[in-house]
């Protein structure tokens, strides 16, 4: 790898971590219910939150993929165009990781979710306070 890649890497990285920082810190802050379905809601929300992740780290790999591309037609010796179709190959095996680790996650999202509404029906929400009239 250049050092331009590897730094290019490191940058995006950082950028990632810090746009997903204030996500977790919050997610962290949220104030837990007290009631029979917590933990599923903290394990929605969980699932939910690293979902959105999977989703920028996504678009990330989609466009350093586009990027690689354009790599591959701007390159003008045959030296270049090897270098740059390695690359290329390297971007579409790293977002076609990103994606299946996507794929997985969404299953996980749904099935959080049908745990939650299963407790959800089963511990029916205690009626409001009766008013008199």
């Amino acid at each position: 790898m250049t050092f331009r890649t590897r730094t290019a890497a490191a940058v995006a990285t950082l950028a990632l971590g810090f746009s997903i920082a204030p996500l977790a810190s919050a997610v962290a802050d949220a104030p837990t219910t007290p009631g029979p379905c917590a933990q599923q809601q903290t394990q929605l929300d969980r699932a939910t939150a690293k979902l959105d992740a999977l989703t920028a780290k996504f678009a990330a790999k989609q466009a350093k993929v586009r990027e690689a591309r354009g790599a591959v037609k701007a390159a003008d010796t045959a030296k270049e165009k090897r270098s740059a179709k390695a690359n290329l190959a390297l971007a579409k095996e790293k977002k076609t990781k990103v994606q299946k680790a996507k794929k997985a996650q969404v299953k996980r999202v749904e099935q959080a979710q049908k745990r939650l509404d299963a407790c959800n029906a089963a511990h029916p929400a205690a009626p409001g306070p009766a008013t008199t009239a």
